[in-house]
Order: C-alpha cells, then sequence, then structure tokens
C-alpha cells in the first residue's frame, strides 16, 4: 500500500463525489472502502445495516492494493493503520447542512441523529487523528465549497504541497441546549416538523 492516500469523513460529507476528483489530479486511481467490502464478502451490496469487519476488511486491503491509490470511505480510520497510508483528508460538514443531506437520502431517523452528532462532535476525525498523527490528517469544510474548488485543496494536501489547517470546531454554533435538542432532536427530523 506503498504511497495511498486517504479521504474520510462522517457519511454525507462529500467523500464519494470527491474522491474521483481528488484521484484524478494526483494521477492515482480511487478505491471505495464500501466497494472492497463488497468484493471481499464482508458485506452484501445495499444493505444499510451491515457491520463491517474492519480488521478482516483492512487486510483484505492491503492484499487487494499493491500500487499507489487514493482510499475513501468513513471507515478508514478504523480499518488502515497510520504506517500503512500517507496523508489523510477528513471532510467536515456542517452539522444542519448534514443533517438536511441525510434526511434528502433518507437515512433512518435514528441513523441521521448518530451521524450529526458524531460531525458535531468530530469523531471520524479525532479518530484519523489518533489513527494516522496530526501532520497527515487535515480537516477541510465541505459545507458550502463547489467540489471542484475542493478538490483542488484536497489534492494539493494529499500530494504534500500544502499543510494541514486548523482543526474544525461546530460545537460554538450550538451552545445553547435549544440549539443542541434543535439539531439531534429524532423528532425534530420528522418530515413534518423539520
Amino acid at each position: 500500500m506503498r504511497n495511498c492516500v486517504g479521504i474520510t469523513g462522517t457519511p454525507g460529507t462529500g467523500k464519494k463525489t470527491l474522491a474521483p476528483l481528488v484521484a484524478s489530479k494526483i494521477g492515482i486511481p480511487c478505491v471505495s472502502l464500501y466497494d472492497q467490502a463488497v468484493a471481499s464478502g464482508l458485506i452484501k451490496k445495499d444493505d444499510p445495516e451491515a457491520e463491517v469487519d474492519t480488521a478482516a476488511l483492512g487486510k483484505f486491503l492491503v492484499r487487494q492494493v499493491s500500487k499507489p491509490a487514493l482510499i475513501y470511505g468513513h471507515l478508514l480510520p478504523y480499518v488502515l493503520m497510520g504506517q500503512e497510508i500517507g496523508r489523510v483528508a477528513v471532510l467536515r460538514c456542517e452539522p444542519r447542512t448534514l443533517k438536511r443531506r441525510l434526511l434528502a437520502r433518507a437515512y433512518d431517523l435514528e441513523k441521521v441523529a448518530e451521524n450529526v452528532e458524531a460531525e458535531l462532535i468530530g469523531v471520524v476525525s479525532a479518530d484519523s487523528i489518533t489513527a494516522f498523527g496530526r501532520q497527515k490528517a487535515a480537516e477541510f469544510d465541505a459545507t458550502k465549497v463547489r467540489p471542484t474548488e475542493m478538490a483542488t485543496a484536497v489534492a494539493g494536501f494529499l500530494s504534500g504541497s500544502r499543510r494541514p489547517g486548523p482543526r474544525i470546531d461546530w460545537t460554538f454554533r450550538y451552545g445553547s441546549a435549544a440549539k443542541l435538542r434543535s439539531l439531534l432532536s429524532v423528532r425534530s427530523m420528522e418530515p413534518n416538523l423539520a
């Protein structure tokens, strides 16, 4: 897996859209963790309740990817170790915008709440920094930036010409109990109440 780089982030932050654009800019193939999990037989295609054995997926991936590639998926910090991958871009999205995106995708309401909370407190980002190190993992706010502009910024970081930027902290926007309840309440996600 020498010279591989990655893109990760909470579901709905734009990984699937951005990864092919970035891979094209860098000149390497794009590898989806989801596609690899299906190919390995660890999950069935289109199974929304599937739980992935991340250790088994990591072993499968190491055997399958022998040339430089851009590997992407929300499970990246749980599938690969720091020495198995170079730089990793963590896509972030403002939680209220993420909530709208996930509801538009018809995610289960409990799953929407779980992912919005994870994005609010930066779970994937923190786990990426733990797994790969602060110098190898950088956050990118993908809330309003056009994919082509974001691809340029992410490609710059992954290729080594851009340094990691500051950490993103959404919690300051939700500093009151009322704002947090509004954001995280499953009831507020029902179509007639949202």
